[in-house]
């Protein structure tokens, strides 16, 4: 990672021309995960590559860990102008649309590589939703794989039945519906405190999150099930984006360009480094077995019937497309 910031680095001051000082605007930039989370580490870098490419015309601050504005309120506080710009999980408003749950269909992809053909085909769809709201895309970056957290050995569905979820979004919510596990709102800066105190006993969320909460701190057991890749995205008020100058935006979609290939390169990379992470804190990291799977498949076919039925004609043509490119 330390490779990359510095190759970064030296792209941002070869291939962005500062530009004279001149009058300056401060945007405050909300963001879920903590600091040290990659998906926060590389919206710094982006803040700063915008700061420094814009002559510090434009000068981002980020504030991490929903010290600004808890996550479940950072697309609304962006979209209504409450801050300029800011980094949100778009699956966990379902509520508005199913569209931004593309992301978290079960098992309909399992790699990064499958993933990418699925944004592909997804991101015109999802910029039309958005722009509908204010909102314009700058950047996206998917989160690894997601895998089940547990505090005891689980080897089928059976084992779930009343485990205390954490939910954050439509699709976590229904997993835990038909689990027979009772799902529990938690965000991301909870996490740790949820799992302490036992308000949550469970989640379904990547290696990274487990391993930058410590949640070996009170979980013992991590299965690997590739559920789905969700997406975080930096997204700005189009009010604003259209104020920017020519000039400013070429600076800005530079930097957005190659936070998006950091973030995805740090993703695939961080991958195996958490899961590491994991089984050094002391949890059991394996792959879930066979039972398992099969039953979490099925439920997954449920899942993503249910799914397609809510996003109408553009959640098929997005599926549609997708399988057709195979």
């Amino acid at each position: 990672m330390k490779t990359l910031t510095t190759t970064l680095a030296v792209a941002v001051t070869t291939a962005i021309v500062a530009l004279p000082a001149t009058a300056q605007e401060k945007w405050d930039l909300p963001m879920a995960y903590s600091g040290s989370n990659f998906h926060s580490v590389t919206g710094a870098e982006f803040a700063q590559c915008v700061t420094t490419g814009t002559g510090g015309a434009i000068e981002i601050t980020t504030h991490p860990s929903g010290s600004l504005f808890a996550g479940a309120d950072i697309k609304r506080a962006v979209q209504t102008g409450q801050v300029p710009i800011g980094e949100r999980l778009l699956s966990g408003h379902q509520n508005e649309s199913a569209i931004f749950g593309w992301d978290s269909i079960p098992f309909l992809v399992s790699s990064f590589d499958e993933h990418e053909q699925l944004y592909e085909v997804a991101k015109p769809h999802l910029e039309e939703l958005l722009s509908e709201q204010n909102l314009t895309l700058l950047y996206s970056v998917p989160w690894p794989p997601q895998g089940l957290y547990f505090n005891k050995e689980v080897n089928s569905v059976a084992d779930m039945e009343g485990i205390k979820f954490r939910s954050y979004n439509n699709a976590t919510n229904r997993l835990a519906e038909l689990t027979s596990m009772l799902p529990v709102q938690i965000e991301a800066a909870e996490i740790s405190q949820a799992f302490a105190t036992g308000v949550a006993e469970s989640m379904v969320s990547s290696g990274a999150t487990g391993y930058d909460r410590k949640v070996w701190e009170s979980l013992s057991h991590f299965y690997s099930v590739d559920a789905w890749l969700p997406r975080n995205y930096m997204l700005i008020n189009s009010d604003v984006w259209a104020e920017v100058s020519d000039q400013n935006k070429n600076v800005i979609n530079a930097c957005a360009a190659m936070a998006e290939y950091a973030g995805t390169w740090r993703a695939k990379e961080y991958t195996g480094f958490t899961l590491a992470g994991l089984a050094a804190g002391g949890m059991t990291v394996q792959p879930a077995g066979e039972a398992l799977m099969n039953e979490l498949r099925a439920i997954g076919e449920t899942m993503t019937a249910e799914w397609l039925e809510a996003a109408g004609e553009t959640g098929r043509a997005i599926v549609d497309a997708y399988n057709a490119a195979q």
